[in-house]
């Protein structure tokens, strides 16, 4: 089944819903899992960059700086020259 039969069987579940609370919290799923797709920047070769996968890459940097895993400018610039 592809996505859009998909989506149109979903759309047709919940216009069967009369129970108001689980429309909310159906709502409330929806907007969360929407904002983690939210993009907020593209890569350098121009592909999109959600915002959770932006925090996820940030905390892995931070992990790495805290476990010494990274170049100094000098560094990086005397690897360069082999480049």
């Amino acid at each position: 089944m592809d996505i859009q039969t998909r989506k149109l069987n979903f759309i047709q579940e919940i216009l069967a819903v009369r129970n108001e609370n689980l429309i909310s919290k159906l709502e409330s799923l929806l907007k969360k899992e929407r904002l983690k797709e939210e993009v907020i920047g593209f890569t350098a070769e121009g592909k999109p960059i959600a915002k959770e996968a932006y925090i996820h890459d940030i905390d892995e940097a931070r992990l790495q700086m805290k476990e010494g895993k990274y170049l100094s400018q000098e560094e990086l610039e005397k690897q360069s020259e082999n480049w």
